[in-house]
């Protein structure tokens, strides 16, 4: 049973959305297509690829960039065309230029500054407490030690 198991998850394959109507002819253009969508977002599903995605709009841009390629552009140029009409957003992975600097930077920044709260937050719990406090006066040591022979 365990065997038969592992051997149906062996099996198992990503279902991607490309549908069969969508899949060029030549399978060099269609494997760059299937490269190229990987790589761009669904403005729909957010974190998820064209390739990935059963949107209709994943779709056109699917369809899109399969004309692109058909017309002859290159990789770059397919996505360029794509990105002119979408902006950055549609890339999964955006460069690391101009307005992107400030997303790329903010997961580091944010590390380091809750590392330096927590840095903090626990420095001042290791103080004792007497650090912060007044002395007692002779009337409240008194008091204590009575309280506490008892």
């Amino acid at each position: 049973m365990r065997a038969l198991v592992l051997a149906l998850m062996l099996l198992v394959t990503p279902a991607w959305a490309v549908q069969p109507d969508e899949v060029l002819s030549d399978p060099v253009l269609e494997q760059r297509a299937r490269t190229l969508s990987k790589g761009l977002r669904c403005l729909v599903c957010r974190n998820e690829s064209i390739d990935e995605s059963n949107a209709s709009l994943a779709r056109d841009l699917r369809i899109l960039l399969r004309e692109r390629l058909v017309a002859g552009d290159t990789d770059a140029e397919a996505v360029a065309y794509i990105v002119d009409r979408y902006g950055e957003y549609v890339l999964l992975n955006p460069p690391a230029r101009g307005s992107t600097w400030v997303l790329w930077a903010a997961g580091p920044l944010m590390l380091l500054l809750a590392g330096g709260v927590g840095f903090v937050y626990l420095r001042g719990r290791a103080r004792t407490p007497g650090e912060e406090q007044a002395p007692l006066s002779a009337n409240e040591q008194a008091r204590l030690d009575d309280i506490l022979k008892d």
